[in-house]
């Protein structure tokens, strides 16, 4: 059987820790839908549209990488890709605690569709979107943070100069 799944999130910005699991995940998966959430109650810094464009960029050289935007329920977005397995991406122990719940209702709802957990790289524990943001938005350098054409984006979004 061949094995596919979804990797689901807003990625508002996609992150090196992101591309990290995506690439781990790869290596593991056959195919990887890397679904990009359109979720109205978020206040996000880019639009569905750019983040899927982002998302493509920053994935282009991993061929069993595809990227596609939704915005239903995961577990029925999944049924429609006919997809079994979503990955997730775990950093500590608050994001162990509220992905077992999310894990639960999507088991629930969909009792063939299995959660799996990566374990992010020490070098991100500390990353996420929310936090390159902020700091950002302080005129701290995020290059080091950010795959490079979301990197640029941010450049461009920010109205940085060259030093972020």
């Amino acid at each position: 059987m061949k094995r596919k799944a979804i990797y689901p999130g807003t990625f508002d910005p996609i992150t090196n820790g992101h591309l990290d699991i995506i690439t781990r995940a790869a290596r593991i998966f056959e195919q990887i839908i890397l679904a990009i959430a359109d979720n109205p109650k978020k206040n996000t810094m880019f639009s569905l549209q750019e983040r899927e464009h982002l998302a493509q960029e920053t994935v282009k050289h991993l061929p069993n990488i595809s990227v596609i935007k939704y915005s239903n329920l995961l577990v029925n977005f999944a049924k429609e890709q006919k997809v079994h397995i979503l990955i997730r991406g775990l950093r500590t122990v608050s994001d162990l605690e509220y992905e077992k719940k999310i894990a639960a209702i999507n088991h629930l709802l969909a009792p063939d569709i299995e959660s799996v957990f990566f374990m992010t790289t020490t070098q991100y524990t500390y990353l996420s979107s929310s936090l390159i943001k902020e700091v950002a938005q302080h005129g701290a350098n995020v290059q080091k943070l950010l795959p490079t054409p979301v990197y640029q984006a941010f450049k461009l979004r920010f109205l940085m100069n060259t030093d972020c």
